[in-house]
């Protein structure tokens, strides 16, 4: 690609990037610090993938996803999991309609674009899968007939890491499909007292609608024009193989800690969300920096510690950290 080439598609991306500012802007106004949070969201948004949310309760998982949905006039449905939920709770069912003499379709609240699925690892295995399916397939199936999901379609589901007792762990599998899983921690000393004074005012700021579902639709297309050069694309499947082969990256020391590496989805959606975040940071081309940025949260839920790791405290982020450190820079 020539320099006039990235010089224009570097001049696209700012005009078309400029509404970015405009949702943080009134994301700002709810939510207090969290910024990494609400940067993981929109990558989840322009690269079209789900978002996993693990913190302790009360770290406005909740509040962020409603914030973002009311910041686009878009429709927002919240399910809490929980387990005696049914596929049928989520996706819809069929009721038989005494004056109609017929079964019709009663859909369920997973027809929104921005579903908070909240407390995930609460539901039964079979809940779980349905919607999984539907956030792959971005369709739903009830009695005979297939119905297609609006877009933009975003899931971010919570869990809540402290709890064990009732919960359903998601299969390794299963979390495979989520774009990035993102953990939160708790907020410095001085964000908490303007959380405390937000909530202490007589008025709870709120959010205005910015921009429209069709505007997201638009920037996705040209997320994907953000330019990635091979050097990149190399730096991003090494990464990815060092998860995979670690002795080949001279992380010998991981030998039989990793029970499995990331999978090719794992390139490809790291390559998206390093796309997504160089839209964010008003970018036409894609840095060794902006794929070292979305590393952890694509990568954290896709390699598997053997039972040698976990006695060991090794964790992925260490793993990760490692490979970072070990890989060469472009």
């Amino acid at each position: 690609m020539s320099t006039i080439d990235i010089r224009e598609l570097n001049e696209h991306i700012q005009r078309e990037s400029s509404f970015v500012d405009l949702i943080t802007m009134e994301m700002n106004k709810v939510i207090v610090g969290q910024k990494a949070m609400v940067e993981k969201l929109l990558i989840g948004l322009l690269a079209n993938g789900h978002i996993l949310l693990e913190g302790v309760p009360g770290l406005a998982k909740t509040l962020a996803i409603k914030s973002l949905a009311g910041t686009i006039s878009a429709q927002f449905s919240r399910i809490q999991f929980t387990p005696d939920l049914l596929p049928a709770d989520l996706l819809g069912t069929l009721i038989y309609s005494q004056k109609k003499e017929e079964f019709v379709v009663k859909k369920g609240p997973i027809f929104a674009n921005f579903i908070l699925a909240d407390e995930i690892n609460r539901a039964p295995a079979k809940v779980q899968s349905a919607l999984l399916e539907a956030m792959q397939e971005r369709q739903v199936t009830i009695g005979e007939s297939t119905y297609k999901l609006d877009e933009p379609f975003l899931v971010m589901a919570t869990q809540n890491p402290i709890e064990q007792e009732g919960t359903y762990p998601l299969p390794e599998a299963q979390v495979d499909r989520f774009l990035m899983k993102v953990v939160i921690s708790y907020p410095t000393q001085d964000e908490e007292k303007r959380i405390l004074r937000q909530h202490l005012a007589a008025e709870y700021p709120t959010v205005s609608p910015v921009i429209r579902p069709e505007d997201i639709l638009r920037a996705r297309a040209v997320v994907k024009e953000v330019y990635i050069d091979e050097k990149i694309e190399n730096y991003i499947t090494d990464i990815v193989f060092a998860t995979r082969y670690p002795q080949k990256y001279q992380l010998d020391k991981y030998e039989g800690m990793i029970s499995y590496g990331a999978s090719p989805r794992a390139s490809i959606n790291l390559a998206l969300a390093s796309q997504a975040y160089a839209f964010i940071k008003r970018r036409g081309y894609v840095i060794p920096e902006d794929v070292r940025a979305v590393c952890h949260d694509v990568l954290r839920h896709r390699i598997g510690l053997t039972y040698e790791a976990e006695a060991e405290n090794i964790t992925s982020p260490d793993i990760i950290n490692d490979i970072l450190n070990q890989v060469e820079v472009p």
